[in-house]
């Protein structure tokens, strides 16, 4: 069974940063290679919507076959808002929080 590996659009991003370009694109291409299934969640599409062309080419680069898509189901979504309402994370935080509580 290959490992699956939860990532968010700061991996994808980071392929582009000078700070984190060499480990971010040695994982992406794990996932193109298909040694290593990138799983993303539907927060993390709708982020890579909005962001910069380079990066959403970076994830159009990973096979579809080696992407799992997590489904942001009602419990991630409650757990979330109860972070954010315990002020575990702060209000502008939510997409964060979701990611978090899609782990769970």
């Amino acid at each position: 069974m290959k490992q699956r590996i939860y990532i968010d659009t700061s991996i994808i991003g980071g392929c582009l940063d000078e700070e984190f370009k060499e480990a971010s694109k040695k994982l992406v291409e794990k996932f193109k290679r298909g040694d290593m299934i990138a799983v993303v969640s539907e927060s993390t599409v709708l982020e890579l919507r909005d962001a910069p062309e380079e990066v959403q080419k970076v994830f159009r680069e990973i096979p579809e076959e080696n992407i799992e898509y997590a489904e942001l189901k009602a419990e991630a979504v409650n757990l979330a808002q109860k972070y954010i309402s315990e002020k575990v994370l702060g209000r502008g935080k939510l997409v964060d929080a979701e990611h978090i509580a899609l782990l769970l």
